[in-house]
């Protein structure tokens, strides 16, 4: 499987991105399950049919660009916002990066290890691959210079904490569901979500510096523009209260642009049992 990543890597993004509208239409037509979550959750939040119709090819081209970006040559890169980067890592605070399913979540990592990476790395936290054939290209396309990873557990935990405090950048994605114990239900496009806690309670223990980034896919193969910004207000003492508003900025960066939202992913469904160890 790597070699046929590896292949794939050398086909231009602009193809590969052809190639991911067509598998996420297939994927759309033929999974009856994931089109209704797929329609639920952009009814949810109110949008248009059009962009629903958008957001199915972005699906597949998210799929389709990750041989380029896991093993290829490094793809084009823009930023807009990089200054709250520089002013954090200037002041010596750390910084919790905050990335929800939208655009290219992979590229924002990789863009911030391969421009500051070398002063300050960045630790992911990420869930192994469920797929055992999977897991050697995760592990070893998210393994490079200024990238470390921090696995779901509660050793990854307190590896974020002493990052943190050690003026380091954390990245994680704040609306994926966390196993029960990990999380409250909070409000997401209107409806009840059960949210993790980490994000807030990260930044809440260590005083780090919140910021809110996504990976734009530009048209025709162009790359990508990682867009980073504040929080607009900093956040509460009430764990609940800050979680909220977490799920708030997490809305506020898909309504920029909702047709690179991961729409068809289980925002809604219930919390599965912690893993030992960690709730």
């Amino acid at each position: 499987m790597q070699a046929l990543f590896r292949f794939l890597a050398l086909v231009p993004l602009s193809l590969l991105h052809g190639l991911g509208s067509v598998l996420g239409l297939l994927a759309y037509l033929f999974s009856p399950d994931y089109r209704q979550r797929f329609r639920d959750n952009v009814a949810q939040a109110g949008l248009q049919a059009q962009v629903g119709w958008r957001a199915v090819f972005a699906a597949g081209r998210m799929v389709s660009e990750l041989p380029r970006i896991w093993f290829g040559a490094p793809v084009p890169v823009q930023w807009q916002g990089a200054e709250h980067i520089e002013a954090a890592l200037a002041a010596g605070r750390g910084i919790v990066f905050l990335t929800p399913h939208l655009g290219c979540f992979e590229i924002t990592a990789q863009a911030y290890a391969q421009r500051y990476g070398a002063k300050r790395p960045i630790t992911v936290l990420y869930r192994p691959a469920r797929k055992a054939w999977l897991r050697p290209l995760v592990d070893h396309a998210r393994h490079r210079p200024g990238l470390e990873t921090a696995p779901t557990t509660l050793a990854g935990v307190k590896q974020l904490i002493k990052a943190l405090r050690a003026g380091g950048c954390v990245g994680l994605l704040p609306d994926q569901v966390p196993p029960a114990g990990m999380g409250v239900w909070v409000p997401f496009f209107g409806r009840d979500a059960y949210t993790m806690t980490l994000a807030a309670r990260l930044a809440l223990q260590t005083g780090a510096v919140v910021l809110l980034g996504w990976g734009e896919r530009l048209p025709w193969g162009r790359g990508y523009t990682v867009h980073v910004q504040p929080l607009r207000h900093d956040l509460e003492a009430d764990l609940t209260r800050a979680t909220t508003q977490v799920n708030e900025a997490m809305e506020a960066l898909v309504r920029l642009a909702p047709a690179q939202y991961l729409w068809g992913y289980a925002r809604y469904k219930a919390p599965k049992t912690a893993p030992e160890g960690i709730a």
